[in-house]
């Protein structure tokens, strides 16, 4: 069974998305240790959204309550952000739903900028990291990968997001409402991650020439020099973060790489904009009170999103529900391949035993060859029949027929059987009534 709990810019404040983003220890493996119940997860962490993602080995009615169980647990270890903290700022969804937002999510749904590029990489980072870690299951991966199919689907077949768009492109539309001229800038990006790439290729579309960067982790030089830049040496930064006219920051850092102290000892006496583009915050909040600088930040461009374009998203939304209803029923179907898998072991060892029989009366050949194209003629239609049951979520009366027709128990330890019935019972395999 699938749990998702989700916080995102839509439920919760920014300063509990920024606590949330402030892991001191990784997430995913305290999650799936919380019990053998849990089978795996994947946790999904950006600047406007945490979600964690947990397949568990439980009934359905258990999922949500053993779900925030192991989820609240390991944020209140890794942030120190208590149960009481999310109460309201979280959605939580089980079973089918997960699917169709997570599908949501991937496709840039549910972003700030509806249709914005970075959240498909981001959902697939997500996986990668859960690899790492060890912690995803089959079932997740399954999901994450349909994830990523139907992020494409959107992207090929909608016009949701074929512009380009994305935070770092609203937040330098913002800022060019101060800018007269983007050619005469002189820009100092801080940071070298995936979104400091994008952030090159947006500037540069504006007609930026003048960019420099630096990496408080020491990766600016290699940085630059894949995408022809200057960098700056960490002696050098609180003078090149005065001098310039436009300072970016994306990094992963914990502290903020620029304060109202850093700014003023260096002797910043201008105008200038700072746009803080990390999560949590890159640039500490009293740089706002330096005179002469303006401050751009996520929650600023937040308020700042436009509207949602009706008719593409409209669009992305029907690929999204297609593309969650057809996982939804291949994981109906594989519900019923234990007993499947059950019945055809069962069928084929007692042939096996007739054509051993055979062997000691020399017809071994004949009869083999007879035998087998019996068995796979009987298991036809019962196998089919449990594929089509399972597809109309009655997965139950497969196991439940395998139990009685043959005295097999193929159940999963979580499922919980049916309740017995009043009426004449019915064989699922062959849809016939049977003798009461």
């Amino acid at each position: 069974m699938l749990f998702c709990l989700s916080a995102s810019h839509k439920t919760a404040p920014f300063d509990l998305l920024e606590r949330l983003s402030t892991q001191t220890t990784a997430l995913a493996p305290l999650i799936a240790a919380h019990g053998e119940e849990v089978k795996g997860t994947v946790v999904l962490s950006t600047c406007n959204r945490f979600e964690a993602y947990i397949d568990l080995d439980v009934p359905s009615g258990a999922a949500r309550e053993t779900g925030l169980a192991a989820a609240h647990e390991a944020i209140r270890v890794a942030t120190g952000v208590t149960a009481d903290d999310l109460d309201g700022a979280v959605e939580v969804a089980a079973g089918p739903t997960v699917a169709e937002h997570l599908f949501s999510v991937a496709s840039g749904l549910e972003s700030v900028i509806v249709g914005e590029g970075e959240i498909g990489g981001q959902v697939r980072r997500a996986l990668d990291e859960a690899r790492e870690h060890g912690t995803t299951s089959s079932e997740l991966e399954r999901l994450f990968q349909r994830a990523t199919e139907t992020q494409k689907g959107v992207k090929n077949g909608t016009a949701l997001g074929r512009a380009g768009r994305s935070l770092v492109r609203l937040a330098l539309d913002l800022a060019g409402s101060r800018i007269a001229d983007w050619s005469t800038q002189q820009v100092l990006l801080v940071g070298t991650g995936s979104y400091a790439a994008a952030t090159i290729a947006a500037l540069r579309d504006h007609g930026v020439e003048d960019i420099t960067v630096h990496s408080p982790s020491g990766r600016g030089a290699r940085f630059a020099a894949k995408h022809g830049l200057s960098s700056v040496a960490p002696e050098d930064f609180a003078q090149a973060a005065v001098a310039a006219d436009l300072v970016i920051t994306c990094t992963s850092r914990e502290e903020p790489v620029i304060d109202a102290a850093l700014l003023t000892e260096a002797g910043f006496a201008g105008t200038g904009m700072i746009i803080d583009l990390g999560m949590p915050r890159n640039v500490a909040p009293d740089v706002a009170t330096v005179p002469g600088i303006t401050l751009l930040d996520l929650e600023t461009i937040r308020l700042h999103a436009p509207l949602e374009e009706l008719q593409a998203t409209d669009a992305a939304r029907a690929i999204v529900q297609d593309a969650a209803a057809k996982f939804h029923l291949a994981g109906r179907q594989q519900s019923a391949q234990p007993a499947i898998i059950a019945l055809r072991k069962h069928v084929f060892e007692l042939t096996q035993a007739e054509v051993d029989r055979a062997r000691g009366r020399g017809e071994a050949e004949q009869v083999e060859q007879a035998m087998r194209h019996l068995v796979g003629v009987l298991l036809h239609t019962p196998t089919s029949r449990a594929a089509q049951l399972a597809a109309e979520g009655r997965s139950d009366d497969v196991f439940d027929a395998l139990e009685t027709l043959f005295g097999i128990d193929a159940r999963p330890a979580s499922a919980v059987p049916a309740a017995p019935v009043a009426a004449a019972p019915v064989c699922p395999f062959t849809g016939e009534a049977r003798a009461s």
